[in-house]
């Protein structure tokens, strides 16, 4: 039998939950308030996120019987091999690393479109050409290169350092976006009455917050990193479920305060009316001067940072578990001699998403979409495995190193899975508020014709691994008793 490569147990507590939070916690917290607004309006956006924030919460609680359960890489990937078998955790797997692949690429080409919005002297000098109507420069693909390289280096460097790093960004953040929110609403002029109304007159309050319900999942997103960190705790993986439910509620918080800070700061159906290219800004910008917009910057620069540590990480990390599963070239699960990180992993992710920013903002649109889809198949593997581990009491096939008896605990799973389908069925049902548009389901179609290909490629060397060498090399475990296969 092969011998099982594994992490360092390097992450602390606090580390891992701002690894949580910094990753939900993206450019769109910043850039979208007003366009959010003009769908659902200020109280509908913040319904919208709260009821979303509660569903995530309600999928969180797989997510932290299986981290529990099962501490290792991976996160969905392996545990749809835990109920489902090497089939559908290769589709987990390949739909997942899709999802993360986008959002670390969303994440560089926002970075250098929030400097093409302050400094849009130092951007527009390069140009290229003009994609969907937006124009590329080369200056925008340089600093998105470089923000990536940088984010890669101290991924690389050691779990330890992105992750001191990661608390530190996250509590700039925090502060930053506070701070921002009180000095809106000191000023005169400003206050709930610019709030309202609270939804827009065009469309009802059920259909306003249910737009918003239906981005939920890529909203908060970024607390499915703890599981493919989970090799890395050092500390008891039972309190994984914890630190996912603190950074779900202060990613809404958060999510919450932005929304306020705009819509307080001028009449926001005026500022939606105005159609600025970054609302919030505008908003900031007329209010509290240059001094407040240089506080959203630094709050949105902080955003973008931690996503780019928090995605670069995990994408590198299920790459990892994946390889070490011998479904990806075993090139992937190769450590650095040094640093004892996957480095080839995130090297690829770096390479990969520095090809977003030539294709300009639209892209960022589509990426947003596509991120989507791959996240919500895995939420859906990862509560239906919780559903199926979970008992309603101790039965014939009662498993003590893998079943738990508790009733609520498998309704809840089976709600996760549910609202899991919901979401997926919100993007890809035409006429849904949130329809994959033309261009994310041409890139979704190739990933999945690359992914049939990749699969049948690699097969039979995948299915000549024995079972009790599989189970040790996902789960570090021979002798689970996994899905009769």
């Amino acid at each position: 039998m092969n011998e099982r490569t594994t992490l360092e147990k390097s992450l602390k507590p606090h580390w891992v939950w701002a690894i949580a939070l910094g990753s939900a916690i993206g450019w769109g917290a910043f850039v979208q308030p007003a366009t959010w607004m003009s769908t659902a309006g200020p109280l509908g956006v913040i319904i919208g996120f709260g009821i979303g924030g509660l569903l995530m919460m309600l999928i969180a609680v797989s997510y932290g019987f299986l981290i529990k359960s099962f501490p290792v890489s991976g996160g969905a990937f392996a545990y749809t091999y835990v109920s489902l078998g090497r089939t559908h955790a290769f589709i987990c797997g390949w739909f997942l690393t899709f999802g993360y692949l986008c959002i670390v690429a969303l994440n560089a080409s926002a970075f250098a479109l929030m400097i093409k919005f302050t400094l849009p002297n130092l951007i527009e000098n390069i140009y290229l050409y003009d994609v969907a109507g937006w124009s590329v420069y080369g200056s925008e693909i340089i600093i998105a290169t470089i923000a990536l390289i940088v984010f890669g280096y101290f991924n690389i460097k050691g779990t330890g350092m992105s992750g001191r790093i990661q608390f530190i960004f996250c509590c700039v953040m925090v502060i930053s976006i506070v701070v921002l929110t009180l000095l809106v609403g000191i000023q005169p002029g400003t206050g709930i009455a610019n709030m309202q109304p609270f939804f827009p007159a065009e469309t009802t309050a059920f259909a306003a917050v249910i737009s918003i319900v239906a981005i939920a999942p890529w909203a908060y997103v970024g607390f499915d990193t703890v599981p493919q960190t989970a090799e890395e705790f050092n500390f008891s993986s039972k309190k994984a479920f914890s630190l996912i439910i603190y950074a779900i509620f202060f990613a809404f918080l958060l999510y919450s305060l932005m929304i306020i800070a705009t819509s307080m700061a001028e009449p926001w159906q005026g500022l939606v009316a105005g159609n600025y290219i970054w609302g919030t800004g505008t908003a900031v910008q007329s209010l509290l001067g240059i001094g407040g917009l240089a506080i959203l910057v630094v709050a949105l620069t902080m955003g973008i940072f931690t996503g780019l540590i928090g995605f670069i990480l995990s994408s590198s990390r299920l790459l990892f578990a994946m390889s070490r599963a011998k479904i990806l070239p075993e090139t992937f699960s190769k450590l650095h001699p040094k640093y004892k990180t996957p480095y080839i992993g995130i090297i690829f992710v770096v390479i990969l998403a520095m090809f977003a920013p030539w294709f300009g903002r639209e892209a960022l649109l589509w990426v947003v979409d596509m991120s989507s889809v791959g996240v919500t198949i895995a939420y859906f593997y990862t509560c239906f495995t919780a559903f199926k581990l979970f008992k309603w009491k101790k039965d014939a096939n009662f498993n003590e190193q893998l079943n738990t008896v508790s009733p609520f605990k498998k309704v809840v799973s089976f709600i996760g899975s549910l609202t899991s389908l919901v979401f997926l069925g919100l993007l890809l049902v035409p006429g849904s508020p949130a329809y994959l548009g033309i261009e994310s389901r041409i890139a979704l179609a190739a990933w999945i014709f690359l992914g049939i290909i990749f699969y049948l490629m690699k097969r039979k060397q995948f299915n000549k691994v024995p079972e009790k060498e599989l189970n040790y090399l996902i789960l570090g475990q021979e002798e689970v008793n996994v899905k009769n296969r």
